[in-house]
């Protein structure tokens, strides 16, 4: 994953990722949310989506949820600091908007 911390733009898999988790989600979870909010446009495999879920626990973007219960499937929820990429990502998607809007006359997002 190409993500940084230093104010890089996400990817378009780890801004959905963040997103779908703001409430306790597991792998499956995520995936159908990724699917149906796309339009099925981007469709994660298991190894990518677990690839991706590996790298954002190791830079706490993300934590597990209720790791004690061995019995759940396990699910994952996104933490202040995933929140901070989040909204850091919009207004740079908004700026990004604003301005293309502004180089092709206005066409758009008025």
């Amino acid at each position: 994953m190409r993500d940084t911390v230093k104010g890089g733009a996400l990817t378009e898999a780890t801004l959905y990722i963040l997103l779908s988790v703001y409430t306790p989600n597991h792998g499956y979870g995520i995936m159908q949310f990724i699917e149906k909010e796309t339009e099925g446009r981007l469709v994660l495999g298991a190894g990518t989506l677990y690839g991706a879920i590996n790298n954002l626990l190791k830079k706490k973007w993300i934590e597990p949820v209720n790791e004690k219960n061995l019995e759940r499937k396990k699910e994952y929820i996104i933490t202040d600091l995933g929140r901070e990429m989040v909204e850091s990502e919009i207004e740079r998607l908004s700026k990004l908007l604003l301005f293309a809007n502004k180089i092709i006359g206005g066409k758009y997002y008025d």
